[in-house]
């Protein structure tokens, strides 16, 4: 992959509460990218309301990286479990994982209504990938399962912020789910390197919609958000030996990179 590589998630292309309401406005973030990385929930592959559409911008995406010259690299996400390869790349000679962060919880998302109603079926999935727990690999295709099988058969009406809250609480087992995925990322972020990329330093993920950094020991793991209200985008880019962080800035239909609220150099195998 060409340098400078960036990294967003959770574009939520075509859905009604996607901020992305023409891809036009994305080119100010990969205009100057050798490669971008789209690190899971690019389009809504699975929700046949909106599907058509998302594909449409979809192709509107892919050509608008081929016009600046960048490489597209598409990850799989609960939203869009259909991109063929692995699920995850490797960064700065394999310090570096991006991986969209559905495979980090045992129910990839245990506030999913039909997960929470479901269980057996979860358990049923890692049963028939008895791998899962040492390769990669397998852990990522029970991901993928669980993402095919038991996505969201109904949607909320509005797009207003007070009906997505509310649909977000209710029941209110769901809302607890969604508290404790946000305040555990950082952790079971550092468990899932520890348990298939022992050597890496650093995880870049999306999936939980809250942007963020969390260091634990010497594992760094990196969230960028998402395009869906009312949590913000951020950026990750890698050039050069370094990894900068910083924030998406929406404005007037546009989105850019803001500037840099972190920076690691990387010296040797050391961050």
């Amino acid at each position: 992959m060409t340098e400078p590589i960036r990294i967003l998630s959770d574009l939520h292309l075509g859905h009604k509460v996607s901020r992305i309401e023409h891809v036009e406005s994305l080119r100010p973030l990969i205009a100057g990218a050798g490669t971008v990385i789209f690190n899971g929930d690019t389009w809504q592959e699975l929700a046949k309301p909106w599907c058509v559409r998302a594909a449409e911008m979809l192709d509107e995406l892919k050509r608008l990286c081929a016009d600046e010259g960048a490489e597209a690299v598409f990850l799989s996400g609960n939203h869009d479990p259909g991109w063929p390869g692995r699920g995850w790349v490797e960064l700065a000679e394999g310090r570096v994982v991006a991986t969209h962060g559905d495979a980090l919880f045992f129910a990839s998302s245990p506030w999913k209504r039909e997960i929470m109603l479901a269980p057996e079926k979860v358990a049923e999935l890692w049963e028939q990938h008895p791998g899962a727990d040492s390769q990669v690999e397998e852990r990522l295709r029970v991901a993928r399962g669980i993402a095919r099988e038991m996505h969201s058969q109904e949607f909320p009406s509005g797009r207003h912020v007070l009906q997505r809250a509310w649909d977000a609480v209710v029941p209110p087992r769901r809302a607890m789910h969604m508290l404790e995925a946000w305040a555990s990322q950082g952790r079971k972020g550092v468990e899932f390197l520890e348990q298939y990329f022992p050597k890496a330093q650093v995880m870049i993920i999306g999936h939980f919609h809250w942007p963020g950094c969390w260091s634990i020991g010497d594992k760094l793991v990196i969230n960028t958000g998402t395009f869906v209200s009312p949590n913000p985008a951020h950026w990750v880019e890698w050039r050069g030996g370094l990894l900068r962080r910083g924030r998406v800035i929406e404005k007037e239909g546009v989105c850019r990179m803001g500037e840099a609220l972190d920076v690691w150099r990387f010296q040797g195998r050391d961050l």
